[in-house]
């Protein structure tokens, strides 16, 4: 394996398990549609943006809005979701996180947060992780979601990094795909049918730690 120099990561799903509040908080967004957002249609909203996810939930609903409502909509979402979350803290943080976070720092190695979220840096501050990342790069700050590169490329110039030197941690198959977009080294963490071309796949972080963290920086 070769060592890296920067370590990007994903934000829910891979430091914390936000992901299910926000599929609760999209799934009653879908209810006001009259649909049931599935957990399996759940799966295809993960680590796009907001906005993306609500034309994808419009589709499945096959439900035409007015574009005044759009942003109506989204605002709700969030609301429903930054109450989900208000007692979010470090016992939150999933497992083999923090021992990554130590880890990297005693490496020198650059931290990054690449993330669809526009909550990112209040959730970082929520569990207190925010002194590790040396840059956050959140849905505020990019214009194009994930697959597409943008955001862990920002990242990467942001710590002044090569992209080749970095690796990304992503739970995501959209977060795999803008990873190796950015000619990044992909890892996945969750299970393997989810992705395409990743790099290297732990069922999760825990995994990681005890096997092959020291390899890949």
């Amino acid at each position: 394996m070769k060592k890296h120099d920067c370590a990007l990561f994903d934000l829910d799903g891979v430091i914390v398990d936000t992901a299910k509040f926000h599929f609760l908080a999209w799934k009653k967004i879908a209810s006001t549609f009259n649909y049931d957002l599935t957990s399996n249609d759940n799966e295809q909203l993960k680590g796009i943006s907001r906005s993306d996810s609500l034309q994808i939930i419009l589709k499945m609903a096959n439900t035409v809005i007015e574009p005044s409502k759009f942003e109506k909509y989204l605002a709700q979402k969030n609301l429903d979701y930054l109450d989900f979350i208000k007692d979010l803290g470090p016992e939150d943080i999933l497992p083999g996180i923090f021992e990554t976070l130590i880890f990297l720092n005693k490496r020198k190695v650059k931290i990054g947060l690449g993330s669809a979220s526009k909550n990112a840096e209040v959730i970082l501050s929520k569990l207190g992780l925010t002194s590790f990342f040396g840059i956050v790069i959140d849905g505020n700050k990019v214009n194009k979601s994930k697959p597409h590169p943008e955001v862990f490329l920002r990242g990467s110039s942001a710590l002044g990094v090569a992209p080749e030197k970095c690796l990304v941690f992503e739970d995501s198959a959209s977060g795999i795909i803008s990873a190796k977009a950015a000619g990044m080294t992909a890892v996945a963490i969750g299970d393997p049918d989810k992705f395409l071309n990743e790099d290297f796949c732990y069922p999760d972080f825990m995994s990681l730690v005890q096997n092959d963290l020291d390899k890949l920086f």
